[in-house]
């Protein structure tokens, strides 16, 4: 048996102030197992706001709406088409009138030029578009801000403002596309 351990500057004598921890029945914490069946005070407060929203919707609706299927574009997708719309809503700059006079032959000219840069060969670019390839790149490059969550327009426009000088080929390809299609980083398509 190991020796018994004196305490400091306190006698036997002296008890100490510390509670002691109890392990008995008696201080036992347990999670509820399942929710009450009776309705507690807080869902009653809460009862006024679901009235509300279901006023606005039918609860058929709210759980159709979130239940994403492949018809349906996901969240993400339709918060950067709202960014995108509001984007393009906006009357057109100079920087939008150059890059609307930008040709077929200039973006081709602005992509060997990038492409020459690289340090080998572009894996699965064979399928691709020169307008995705020119817009992928500009996802890629970090020196622009982040890109995911946001859309494709509002970051060129945001790297403008903060006098990043992003390619004006980018804005031409993205002024020339749908704007339903194509403003979602492909970055950000992969990551959600």
């Amino acid at each position: 048996m190991p020796p018994a351990r004196r305490r400091r500057g306190k006698t036997a004598a002296t008890p100490s102030t510390q509670p002691v921890l109890s392990f008995g029945a008696k201080s036992r914490v347990t999670k509820p197992s399942a929710a009450p069946s009776t309705p507690s005070e807080k869902t009653k407060a809460l009862e006024p706001l679901a009235t509300t929203i279901s006023d606005t919707e039918s609860p058929k609706e709210t759980t159709e709406s979130n239940v994403t299927s492949p018809s349906q574009p996901h969240v993400a997708e339709l918060a950067v088409r709202q960014q995108a719309k509001a984007e393009t809503q906006q009357p057109l700059s100079e920087d939008d009138k150059k890059a609307i006079k930008i040709s077929k032959k200039q973006l081709q000219d602005y992509w060997k030029q990038e492409d020459s840069k690289s340090r080998g060969p572009r894996v699965h670019h064979d399928d691709i578009s020169l307008e995705e390839k020119i817009l992928r790149h500009f996802d890629l490059s970090s020196q622009y801000g982040p890109c995911i969550g946001i859309a494709r327009i509002k970051r060129w426009r945001r790297a403008e403002s903060l006098s990043l000088n992003p390619p004006i080929e980018v804005l031409s390809v993205l002024l020339k596309q749908d704007t339903a299609a194509g403003q979602r980083a492909y970055i950000d398509e992969l990551m959600s």
